[in-house]
């Protein structure tokens, strides 16, 4: 199966928008607690009415858990033939990156306790060099990401032997 690079791109498994929803919500929980604390000190002077800090904070924080996580999720998505894996990602700075197998040195699939939660992974090549010498393919289904790890493996010592 050739490589198109116009061709349409396979989609992250949608877990992948849960598990980033789920870590925007986490990286946005201190700055409540921190708008919380703020307003209480200066409520308790009587300088502004309270509810100003900490709800425009919650209502920035809200559109972030909704929106950014369903963007980076449709800004993802890959394409992977008998010899190359591209991957493409990005909102404002696009990457498009292929890298073929016969460059990998070694393949990890990761997951930490979100994505284990969520049963996906991220797939990570790494090759040969020092620009861009490691490709991470987030958000695959753990057992495809296993599945793709073993695929580049067997092309790996075929090429070798």
């Amino acid at each position: 199966m050739p490589l198109d690079d116009e061709g349409a791109l396979t989609k992250l498994h949608p877990n992948y928008a849960h598990a980033l929803r789920v870590r925007t919500t986490l990286t946005a929980i201190p700055f409540l607690i921190g708008s919380l604390v703020l307003e209480a000190a200066l409520a308790g002077e009587g300088l502004l009415p309270q509810g100003v800090i900490a709800g425009t904070v919650l209502v920035i924080a809200a559109a972030l858990i909704i929106r950014i996580p369903a963007r980076r999720y449709s800004a993802r998505g890959y394409q992977i033939s008998a010899d190359r894996l591209r991957v493409v990602r990005g909102l404002l700075f696009r990457s498009d990156t292929v890298v073929p197998f016969s460059r990998v040195q070694h393949i990890d699939v990761d997951q930490g306790p979100i994505e284990r939660f969520f049963g996906i992974a991220t797939l990570t090549l790494h090759t040969a060099g020092n620009h861009n010498s490691s490709v991470a393919l987030p958000g695959l289904g753990e057992p495809l990401a296993r599945e793709m790890r073993e695929t580049i493996r067997a092309h790996i010592r075929r090429e070798t032997l």
